[in-house]
């Protein structure tokens, strides 16, 4: 028999890491202060402990450097990978001043929306956990719903986006080796499914570790492995760009006639491509959807799910319940049914529909599409308006209001090639046999 160590897991009931019963009973005591002193006008920041925040929740010891690493690792992810294809796409002039663009915008509206981490006043007012609390308290209505399906939505799209990155990278790697092996003479064709397999079950051990978003050292590992993989694709273009000797591409990208594997580039494709190449950046430099929860991906999903599922069935023990197990050399895992068995489930859910639809960059363009203008434009200009009570008709409402629209426009533009990618590559695809 398990021995079970609590039900209504922290986690799973706020959906973040909170107080134990000892820490609690200690919150208690440290909260009753005499009279006198809670008659006094106290700044609330003066007076909150050296254990805990003023929303009575544990000291974070975040610091500027590690949100940076958070954001470089969430900056430099696997959208990275498609920036080269964009940019041969846009031209040697487009794009990089796309890219320009789109840092732009993306530093701007984040700053925004860091202003919307505290309702009412930024230095005193109620802390906002989740985008969709930001929303809510600030918007509210209908709005939260819309916030959370597109935030959510796109966090399942990034899982299989990432899937497809890692498989093609370590496809990539035994490519290279056959090329150097054979002398350049076997074209090394080979099926990603296996390495998708493979990716998928790492991701189902790492999925149930509880609390990974609480690793201290997690986002410097991955913002070390970021750098690393950025630089080596630096190395390998300049390596490529020495041995060719000239410097290849045009200042208007890709040209027509060009033949690619899926065939002639006619001028109705390029405009696709073009657009598409939107898409694509747009999602390299999007983490607004991850920025207020600061977490790994697919942790404010999982929060979500598990926050809900412990509301709706508090009194289930599948659910709620925790039960320790020894595991040697590591301690006490705490098992919860609920966790194990819906986080696997997603992790082959992302894994099958990653091995049935296997095009990197046009699943890029339309994820980029469809979070960039809601997520990173839209929402936080709407926050931002409501809680400095901008005058709708100002100058500076209308300023926000033509970014906002401009950036809807890019991203309506980017989905329509992205699809029209989708389409034309689904006319010589075969599911489960795609190989590269």
């Amino acid at each position: 028999m398990l021995s079970r160590s609590r039900t209504m897991p922290s986690r799973i009931h706020h959906g973040a890491l909170e107080e134990r019963q000892d820490i609690r009973h200690y919150l208690q005591v440290e909260s009753q202060q005499p009279k006198q002193i809670e008659a006094e006008a106290i700044n609330p920041l003066q007076n909150y402990s050296k254990c805990f925040d003023d929303d009575g929740r544990l000291k974070r010891t975040g610091t500027f450097w590690t949100a940076t690493s958070h954001i470089i690792t969430a900056v430099i992810g696997s959208g990275v990978l498609s920036l080269a294809w964009a940019v041969g796409q846009l031209g040697w002039v487009a794009g990089p001043i796309v890219m320009l663009l789109f840092a732009f915008v993306n530093l701007y509206t984040s700053n925004l929306l860091a202003h919307c981490y505290r309702s009412s006043d930024p230095i005193t007012g109620q802390r906002n956990y989740t985008y969709m609390d930001a929303v809510k308290a600030t918007l509210g209505g209908r709005k939260v719903v819309l916030c959370g399906l597109i935030q959510y939505l796109n966090l399942f799209g990034t899982a299989i986006g990432y899937t497809i990155a890692a498989s093609v990278s370590m496809m990539a790697i035994k490519r290279s080796n056959c090329f150097h092996k054979s002398g350049g003479k076997d074209p090394c064709h080979m099926s990603s499914n296996a390495y998708m397999i493979t990716f998928g079950i790492i991701e189902i051990i790492f999925s149930q570790i509880p609390d990974f978003d609480q690793v201290w050292w997690l986002s410097i590992v991955a913002a070390v492995m970021s750098f690393t993989y950025s630089t080596v694709g630096l190395g390998l273009g300049i390596g490529k760009v020495a041995g060719n000797g000239i410097l290849k591409g045009s200042l208007t990208g890709i040209s027509i006639g060009t033949i690619t594997p899926a065939g002639t580039v006619t001028s109705t494709e390029k405009l696709w491509r073009s657009l598409q190449a939107l898409g694509a950046i747009a999602f390299a430099y999007s983490f607004s959807m991850i920025l207020i929860e600061i977490q790994v991906f697919l942790q404010p999903l999982f929060a979500f799910v598990e926050k809900w599922s412990a509301r709706k069935w508090s009194k289930s023990e599948f659910v709620t319940a925790e039960y320790d197990i020894p595991v040697p050399f590591y301690g006490v895992y705490q098992l919860n049914w609920f966790r194990l068995i819906w986080r696997t489930g997603f992790v082959v859910l992302i894994t099958l529909i990653a091995m049935l639809l296997p095009f990197f960059n046009d699943v890029v363009g339309i994820l980029g599409a469809m979070g960039f203008w809601p997520l990173t434009v839209y929402f936080p200009i709407e926050m931002y308006i409501s809680q400095k009570k901008i005058a709708r008709g100002s100058s500076q409402w209308v300023g926000l209001q033509m970014l906002s629209f401009a950036c809807l426009m890019v991203s309506i533009a980017a989905a329509v090639g992205s699809v029209a990618g989708v389409v034309l590559d689904l006319k010589t695809y075969k599911p489960f046999k795609t190989s590269y």
